[in-house]
């Protein structure tokens, strides 16, 4: 069984793997297609052909199939990966951290528990931030009302 499996194949299966789930893509993906070119991934993901290779190079997408030309040829899973890796980078999670939960993704279901730790560990670091800029907007909001009242002529002078 494949780590990026779907929820059917979950289901008929009765395992629990690590699923991909993605908000729509960018760009849709054409019906039936699974094979896509660099330039068609940079289209799709907004990243660069440039950050895609390194990737590549650094573990974060280690097995890229090749056309019998060499020319990258990346499936609807790598594109699933690729967004989780940018939703992981939303976050602000070290490489070094992604880099860590890609491999023990390809390690196996066995490292179920360092993956619930290290993205717990990600999830309370976004509460913290969450929770620093709702402070940061209380803040603004404060200013934001009082240069909006500044510029109102006072009650006193209205009546005039």
């Amino acid at each position: 069984m494949t780590v990026m499996e779907t929820t059917a194949e979950a289901a008929e299966t009765g395992t629990r793997t690590d699923v991909c789930a993605a908000p729509p893509e960018r760009h849709r993906r054409p019906d039936g297609q699974d094979s896509y070119t660099i330039s068609e991934v940079v289209a799709f993901t907004g990243l660069s052909a440039h950050t895609l290779r390194w990737y590549e190079r650094i573990g974060l997408m280690p097995h890229i199939d090749r056309s019998h030309t060499g020319q990258r040829r990346y499936s609807n899973r790598d594109l699933d990966w690729l967004s989780l890796v940018g939703k992981l980078r939303l976050t602000g999670m070290p490489v070094a951290d992604m880099v860590r939960y890609a491999e023990l993704v390809r390690e196996g279901d066995e490292t179920y528990l360092q993956r619930f730790e290290l993205l717990e560990a990600t999830r309370r670091d976004v509460k913290a931030r969450i929770a620093e800029l709702q402070d940061t907007l209380a803040v603004l909001d404060h200013k934001i009302s009082f240069y909006a009242d500044a510029g109102r002529p006072l009650a006193s002078e209205r009546s005039r």
